[in-house]
């Protein structure tokens, strides 16, 4: 009943009374021309839910990304294998999201847009997978943000750990996760890109991971997951498959693996990496790059071994050079044409083909 009357409304008390001596909150209060004691106006408690974003996507273009809300920037340069903490973000009204290049000046430079309305008392997980550029890379642009509900910032039980996984490799095919020091067996089934399988609560132990592929009998690559060691109990992570299983093919990008995030954002950690032994590897997985190359090309051999053994061919059949290593092979000796390298690693052959120009 303010008709009639002219008041003063002040901003009073600190927004972080934490750093003030535990001094009063901030509010809005009312003085009116009688004085007395200052009226506070009632604060609107505003919808929220919990969002923490992960940029996984590891296209050269998207190194570092801007991503903006309705308009307003929201991360300024934000990094590839980074995560933001979670934060509390509006809930219960149309949220336009847009990703646009790092030193972007507004959201008008978007390379991708998602709207979305996120519900009250949520807690969401938001991945940033796939590729912005139309060439380049052996997938067509497939960049979006990939968004996993009922995410959690704790486990459910203090001593597990509870553990997400996404697939966010875009060039790896359908993949298994099999668990083999306890052993678990198969703990992710048919996993495909870029999709999540559900929380794995887990005892906090020293784990093995395999990676294979759908078949579930050839091992693509074989990781320690130390949760134990990293002292885990009681938190609950994301775990992602990044980066590409052949960079060769991909601009020469991030090589794949298992990179962790954490509730409390920060850089994503990678899970230590497993060297296969020969007989483990599904040869296939051997690259070599650069192809066409005009003075050296290399072996890219994802195993450890103790004997390699190597000698280019022509087409013809007739040997042209012994070689005795699978780094930095040189060929600026070689005539313009096709060539094939019969090789073994441990015994077991192979072969690939390259073009000199």
């Amino acid at each position: 009943g303010t008709a009639g009357q002219a008041i003063t409304v002040v901003a009073s008390g600190f927004l972080d009374p934490s750093q003030n001596s535990d001094g009063p909150g901030f509010g809005l209060w009312v003085a009116r021309a009688v004085g007395g004691p200052l009226i506070p106006l009632p604060l609107i408690e505003t919808p929220t839910a919990r969002l923490q974003v992960i940029h996984n996507s590891p296209d050269l273009a998207a190194t570092t990304v801007d991503v903006y809300v309705n308009g307003e920037i929201l991360l300024d340069d934000f990094a590839f294998r980074t995560a933001t903490p979670f934060v509390d973000v509006p809930a219960g009204v149309a949220l336009s999201i847009d990703v646009a290049p790092g030193n972007s000046t507004s959201a008008a430079e978007s390379l991708y847009n998602l709207t979305t309305t996120l519900a009250e008392g949520e807690t969401y997980i938001a991945i940033a997978n796939g590729i912005v550029s139309p060439t380049g890379y052996s997938t067509a642009p497939n960049f979006a943000l990939s968004v996993f509900a009922q995410g959690r910032e704790a486990a459910t039980v203090a001593t597990n750990t509870d553990v997400l996984v996404n697939h966010g490799s875009p060039d790896a095919p359908t993949v298994d996760v099999v668990e083999t020091s306890v052993p678990a067996g198969t703990i992710v089934n048919d996993l495909s890109y870029p999709n999540f399988a559900g929380y794995l609560e887990l005892p906090t132990l020293d784990f093995t991971l395999d990676v294979r592929d759908a078949t579930g009998t050839v091992t693509v690559a074989s990781y320690q997951a130390p949760l134990q060691t990293l002292g885990t109990a009681g938190q609950a992570i994301t775990v992602v498959a990044s980066g590409f299983l052949d960079p060769s093919q991909n601009s020469a990008g991030p090589a794949f693996g298992l990179w962790v995030a954490f509730a409390d954002g920060g850089n994503l950690i990678p899970l230590p990496q497993i060297p296969l032994s020969v007989r483990d590897i599904d040869m296939s997985l051997i690259r070599l790059y650069p192809n066409p190359a005009t003075e050296m090309i290399q072996l890219s051999l994802p195993t450890v071994y103790e004997k390699f053994e190597a000698t280019i061919f022509d087409l013809s059949g007739r040997k042209i050079k012994v070689i005795n290593s699978p780094n930095t092979i040189d060929i600026r000796d070689l005539n313009s044409g096709m060539y094939i390298i019969k090789a073994s690693v441990d015994n077991v052959p192979f072969e690939q083909k390259f073009i000199k120009n």
